[in-house]
């Protein structure tokens, strides 16, 4: 057949192992060299007429080679996007902690009310931009969203068009996520230098708001390559995305929303609440704690879940 077709025996290996899809001009040559139709050779099974009892169980939507690659290329293309908007919401509380101590220096003229109005202002329109990225980044694959929860298959061709892109992604991905935990564990290298030296307040403030930005560029790193191995694992179906992972999925969904309802809520009671401090820039540590919990609280229901299964 190679030599029919002027093209190399590995190439119809791959053919024959939905490695890859053939051109549309090899496909009309091979219908043409076997007598039959181009849609003979494109489905994936036989269709045989079949007697008995017609089976309730409604057909798996499935996936084309058009749909998964528009796919993948709209997540490639998110995930700048997304990292950015992670990065912005970790070092949205910088502005606030920085004018803070920067209010108890006379020197500089900075009421400690300017400081405290000006940094929940910009702390708010940069959780604002993060979240709008986040929410247009979303936009663009509702329609993919089946993805995620249900059960699907795919076209001739797709899984190994996907298998051979994440094959290609790998080495990228490794480096991504040997970058980002690096960054986030040098992250408190400038607050232990800070205790080292004996500085002023301010020194450890600033060293703290340092700390968020090296942490929030770890952060673009494992967000950047987390999307894009993310899609190709849902149209493989692999990894947290596997069918029988999927029926969990909005169990989790509901326990993040109401775990982070109540952190907000925590935050607020503590801060502006009947007897609260009435000082956000001194109750940024709620959401660093909420953080680090909120991994552990994951732990425990996928532990519960798989001792269930």
């Amino acid at each position: 057949m190679a030599a029919q077709l002027n093209v190399t025996r590995q190439s119809v290996s791959k053919w024959e192992g939905a490695q890859s899809v053939p051109d549309m001009d090899k496909v009309v040559q091979m219908s043409r060299l076997f007598g039959v139709t181009t849609d003979f050779l494109l489905k994936d099974e036989l269709e045989t007429e079949e007697y008995g009892e017609i089976s309730s169980v409604p057909p798996l939507r499935r996936v084309s080679m058009p749909e998964a690659a528009t796919y993948l290329d709209l997540r490639k293309a998110a995930a700048p996007k997304m990292a950015l908007a992670t990065f912005l919401c970790i070092i949205s509380p910088s502005p606030l902690i920085m004018l803070a101590a920067m209010s108890e220096i006379s020197s500089l003229g900075i009421s400690e009310n300017a400081a405290a109005g000006i940094g929940l202002c910009v702390l708010l329109i940069l959780v604002s931009i993060g979240v709008a990225l986040f929410l247009s980044c979303s936009s663009a694959v509702r329609n993919y969203a089946y993805l995620d929860n249900e059960p699907f298959e795919t076209e001739y061709g797709v899984t190994g068009m996907v298998k051979e892109r994440k094959q290609a992604f790998s080495g990228t991905y490794t480096r991504l996520n040997i970058t980002g935990t690096m960054l986030c564990i040098l992250s408190v290298v400038p607050l232990f230098a800070a205790c080292c030296i004996d500085a002023a307040d301010i020194v450890y403030v600033a060293a703290v708001c340092i700390l968020l930005v090296i942490a929030g560029i770890g952060c673009i790193a494992f967000v950047f390559g987390g999307t894009v191995q993310a899609a190709m694992d849902r149209l493989l179906e692999e990894g947290d995305y596997a069918r029988s992972r999927k029926s969990h999925r909005s169990i989790k969904g509901a326990i993040s929303a109401v775990y982070w309802l109540l952190v907000t809520a925590i935050f607020m009671l503590y801060t502006f609440g009947p007897f609260g401090n009435m000082q956000p820039q001194y109750s940024w540590f709620i959401w660093a704690i909420a953080g680090v919990l909120y991994g552990a609280v994951m732990v425990v229901v996928n532990l519960i879940q798989q001792s269930k299964k």
